[in-house]
C-alpha cells in the first residue's frame, strides 16, 4: 500500500503538471502557478487551520517565509521550464537540484560515480549535435533554477519542520508561496484568472499537484524507510515522461529517454547505496 501510495502521488503531480500545460495559452505559466499555489493554500488552510497554535516567533516567521519563497520560486520556474520543454526532460533536469544537495552531505567515493552518471544524462540533453533531440536552452536554465529552488525548499523545509508541526508549516508555507506567485500571475493574465474557463481547471491542477499527492505521501512516509522512499522518488522523471506522452502527446527521442534514464539510475543508485547517517 505504501509503495502504491507514493507512485500514485508522483503520477498525480505529473498529471497535474501536464494538465496545467494546457492552460498556458490562456493564462501563461505565471497564471497557472498563481492558481495552483492559491488554491493549494486554501485547501491546506481548510485542512490544517494554521491560525491555531498560537503566534509565531520571529525565528519561526523567518523560517516559514524562506520555506514559502523557495516553494513559490520552485513552482514558478518549473512552469516556465515546461512551457519550453517536454515534461519528462524538465523534471529530469530539475531533479539534479535535490540530488546535488544529497551528494553535498555525503563523503562516499561511490557518489562520484553516481554524479558522473547524472552529468552524463544532462550532457545528453545539451543543445548540441543532433538538433532534433536538443532542448531549449532557456527552458533548461529555468529547469535548473527550479532544481536550485527545490534544493532550497528541502533545506528550509527541514528547518521549519523542526519548529512547527508539519501540517501547519505546509499550510503557512503554501500561503507565502501564493503571495510570491500571485503578482506575476495577475500581471500577466489580469482578470482572465477569474474566468470559469480557467478557475475550474486551475482547481483541478491544485488538487492533482498539491492536495492529493500530499495526502498520499503522508501515508507512504509513515510506512516506508527513508531509503526506500528516496529510491521510489527517483522514478519521478520517468512518470513525468509517461504523463507527457499519454496526456499531451509529448513524444521523446531515444537519446532523451536514455538521458532521463541516466538521471534516474544515478539518483536511485546513490539513495540505495547510502548508509543511514
Amino acid at each position: 500500500m505504501a509503495v502504491a501510495a507514493i507512485i500514485l502521488a508522483m503520477a498525480s503531480v505529473q498529471s497535474g503538471a501536464a494538465y496545467g500545460k494546457t492552460l498556458f495559452s490562456a493564462i501563461g505559466p505565471q497564471g497557472v502557478t498563481a492558481l495552483r499555489t492559491s488554491f493549494g493554500a486554501l485547501m491546506l488552510a481548510a485542512v490544517w487551520q494554521p491560525w491555531r497554535g498560537g503566534r509565531l516567533t520571529g525565528g519561526q516567521c523567518r523560517a516559514v517565509v524562506a520555506y514559502g519563497v523557495a516553494l513559490g520560486g520552485m513552482n514558478l520556474l518549473f512552469y516556465y521550464a515546461i512551457s519550453r520543454l517536454p515534461l519528462g526532460i524538465a523534471v529530469a533536469i530539475e531533479f539534479t537540484g535535490p540530488f546535488t544537495l544529497a551528494l553535498m552531505n555525503s563523503r562516499r567515493p561511490s557518489d562520484i560515480l553516481w554524479l558522473a552518471l547524472a552529468l552524463a544524462g544532462l550532457a545528453a540533453l545539451v543543445p548540441m549535435g543532433d538538433l532534433s533531440s536538443a532542448v531549449d536552452p532557456l527552458g533548461a536554465v529555468f529547469a535548473l533554477g527550479a532544481g536550485i529552488f527545490w534544493a532550497l525548499y528541502i533545506y528550509f523545509g527541514h528547518r521549519v519542520a523542526g519548529q512547527l508541526p508539519g501540517g501547519r508549516a505546509s499550510a503557512l508555507g503554501m500561503g507565502v508561496a501564493a503571495l510570491v506567485t500571485l503578482p506575476s500571475g495577475i500581471g500577466h493574465a489580469g482578470w482572465d484568472l477569474l474566468g470559469l474557463a480557467v478557475l475550474l481547471p486551475g482547481l483541478a491542477v491544485a488538487l492533482l499537484s498539491s492536495a492529493i499527492p500530499y495526502s498520499l505521501e503522508m501515508v507512504a512516509l509513515k510506512r516506508l524507510p527513508p531509503r526506500t522512499f528516496g529510491v521510489l522518488m527517483s522514478l519521478e522523471p520517468a512518470l513525468a515522461a509517461l504523463a507527457g506522452t499519454l496526456l499531451i502527446s509529448e513524444v521523446l527521442t531515444t537519446r532523451q529517454l536514455a538521458a532521463i534514464a541516466c538521471v534516474i539510475c544515478a539518483s536511485a543508485g546513490s539513495t540505495a547505496s547510502s548508509r543511514h547517517r
